[in-house]
């Protein structure tokens, strides 16, 4: 039980001041009794008191500017509304939108409109095939990204008015 490590973390906490009451009395016995724990403490006590006494070392008082004016001499990157071309983002934005008007013309198109069986509705939505056009790969790939650009928009247009109303 009186391994090195044991011995140091009891010493430990007995020169910090953390152990309780019944370790004291115990540690107090075997320093008079052990002269190996009379040597271990005499170590430990020694290194608590270099530790106590060594200051610590501060920066200089100007770390600070020292630190900024290195900083300054880096150019910083500018802010993204100067790099990003708008007139990009709304040509991605047309070529989207054309895509998704474009098939739902090609949708439409699918739909047979010779046959009016007497109902209201000169379309019959029960005869029009979605599988030809909603079962394609490229397609559903098409449209989840078209969801995901379609909530990117909608967060820039939240956080635009976000700010709108924070300048107000």
């Amino acid at each position: 039980m009186n391994t090195k490590e044991n011995i140091e973390d009891r010493l430990w906490d007995y020169i910090d001041g953390v152990s309780s009451n019944e370790e004291k009395s115990t540690i107090e016995k075997l320093l008079e009794a052990d002269q190996e724990w009379r040597q271990k403490y005499g170590e430990l006590l020694e290194a608590h008191k270099l530790m106590q006494s060594a200051e610590l070392e501060q920066p200089s008082m100007r770390f600070a500017k020292n630190v900024m004016e290195e900083i300054a001499r880096y150019q910083i990157a500018p802010a993204t509304k100067s790099y990003i071309n708008k007139r990009i983002i709304w040509g991605l934005a047309a070529f989207f939108i054309t895509m998704v008007v474009g098939l739902l013309i090609y949708g439409i198109g699918q739909v047979d409109w010779s046959s009016s069986g007497g109902t209201k509705l000169p379309v019959d939505m029960s005869k029009v095939d979605y599988s030809k056009f909603f079962n394609n790969t490229y397609v559903s790939v098409f449209m989840m990204i078209n969801v995901v650009l379609g909530l990117v928009l909608l967060d820039r247009y939240f956080t635009i008015r976000k700010n709108k109303i924070k300048e107000a």
